[in-house]
């Protein structure tokens, strides 16, 4: 990408002329008294429509059923299982301490 640098009397003489540069991508900047003022460059485009699912550089298809409702049976398990399922007590040694983890209780005993 390239810069163009312009004074205030050539940017007004050559508007239209700059203005196309900007949209191929160019930047204009613009100078008074060979001072930079002011830069004319693109604006980013909006998307004109919803973005595409799938449409990266590992294309791949999303079938039908994957927009469909899960089966009862399967939502089932996942609300009639164990919030916090138990965890096997494990014993650890902290600072010449030895604690013992039960099911998130802790208790603390002395050698």
């Amino acid at each position: 990408m390239t810069m163009i640098v312009v004074n205030i009397h050539e940017a007004k003489a050559k508007l239209s002329e700059y203005l196309d540069a900007v949209a191929k991508g160019e930047r204009v900047l613009i100078c008074k008294r060979n001072q930079p003022v002011a830069e004319l460059r693109a604006i980013e485009q909006k998307r004109a429509g919803p973005r595409p699912i799938g449409g990266g550089p590992h294309h791949f298809e999303v079938p039908d059923s994957f927009f469909e409702p899960m089966p009862d049976d399967f939502l089932d398990a996942f609300e009639s299982g164990p919030v916090y399922p138990e965890a096997r007590p494990s014993t650890s040694r902290v600072a010449g301490a030895r604690v013992t983890h039960d099911a998130g209780r802790r208790t603390k005993r002395r050698k």
